[in-house]
């Protein structure tokens, strides 16, 4: 990516962390989010490295409204989405160092923000989601009952599976007899998403 290649070194650190974890924040994380993420004590240095983020168009400006620090996604294509990772049962998304587009037929994809992961293992094989499979979310915090969605636990590990909300817990089920259900207390348990779509290639 040109507008990349010439960042700073602080910059492209800073851009390369908001890329690789943009599915495991519930929220646009704030400038004060983002110095301890980073180790950084100065708020205004990184004020200043975030404009310089928004002026080469890889992040979006920030105000009143959306205070966190947001990606931009440049596709050239309008049906392409972000590949973001790889997600599994019980694991962390695992971001995929230099992300590629990827095209989706319209008809997967919503007109609300979507983005792609590819699955791993085979904990919803009875909803014929299979290992290797790209699937994509719709980005929300909130889920119907029932709803496949990503789920983040405790702030680190994300799963897919399908939602069951309890007044006083929340169960996510896998699609496996030889798995049992994940229960939670609901504040242990983020959205990050919906499943909208899925797509599978043949060897």
């Amino acid at each position: 990516m040109s507008n990349r290649s010439r960042l700073t070194r602080r910059q492209r650190e800073i851009y390369d962390f908001l890329r690789e974890n943009e599915c495991r924040f519930p929220h646009p994380p704030s400038l004060n989010e983002l110095c301890e993420r980073l180790g950084l004590s100065s708020r205004g240095s990184m004020h200043k490295q975030i404009s310089a983020l928004i002026e080469a168009g890889l992040v979006e400006p920030m105000n009143h409204q959306h205070r966190g620090v947001r990606l931009r996604h440049h596709h050239d294509h309008p049906n392409e989405l972000p590949l973001l990772g790889y997600i599994a049962a019980g694991e962390p998304i695992e971001a995929i160092e230099n992300p590629e587009p990827i095209e989706i037929p319209p008809t997967l994809r919503s007109t609300h923000p979507c983005y792609v992961l590819r699955v791993r293992g085979d904990s919803m094989i009875e909803e014929g989601i299979l290992d290797g499979d790209y699937v994509i979310i719709e980005q929300r915090s909130q889920a119907p009952q029932g709803a496949i969605v990503v789920a983040l636990i405790n702030g680190e590990n994300a799963t897919l599976k399908r939602l069951e909300k309890q007044p006083d817990r929340i169960l996510l089920h896998p699609a496996n007899a030889n798995m049992k259900a994940m229960e939670f207390a609901p504040e242990e348990v983020r959205i990050q998403g919906v499943l909208i779509g899925q797509m599978r290639r043949y060897h």
